[in-house]
């Protein structure tokens, strides 16, 4: 498949190093690639594949449908219904990835900004309980210490 599909340039043992030296160099950096069904993919090829990207680090998946953007380019084999961008994404979670997007309409980048400031905000939120629970222990803490009241 990849022959056909793959530019030259960019086999997919060299996509999977170049996954596994980002992990390795930065190891809380997210690391996310993307499939895109209907070009005639065989399902054991996937499957395969989806492995070899969870062994190599990699956290993000998505799965989208190919579109043929001119006569030039590869026809477009099948359209894949919902139903298998849904097992896709289940057998991706399964395997442990971090986010899986699956769905005719996903593309590689598919709400990449609003997953990724959903994270930022998240993280925060976060920090901030954490810091309101630490000072409303110190609080207690100093409510039955004897301590005289501030006036």
């Amino acid at each position: 498949m990849q022959g056909r599909v793959r530019d030259h340039r960019a086999g997919w043992r060299q996509s999977l190093n170049v996954l596994e030296r980002a992990k390795v160099a930065a190891p809380s950096v997210l690391t996310k690639t993307s499939f895109m069904l209907g070009v005639g993919e065989a399902d054991a090829d996937l499957r395969a594949g989806l492995r070899q990207l969870r062994d190599s680090g990699v956290d993000v998946v998505t799965f989208g449908q190919y579109l043929r953007p001119t006569a030039r380019h590869l026809p477009l084999v099948k359209y894949v219904p919902p139903a298998e961008f849904d097992a896709w994404k289940a057998e991706a979670e399964a395997l442990g990835f971090l986010y899986v997007a699956s769905g005719p309409l996903v593309r590689s980048s598919y709400k990449a900004g609003e997953y990724f400031l959903e994270g930022i905000l998240k993280g925060r939120r976060n920090a901030a309980a954490s810091a309101s629970a630490a000072g409303a222990g110190v609080a207690a803490a100093g409510a039955g210490s004897g301590a005289p009241a501030a006036s």
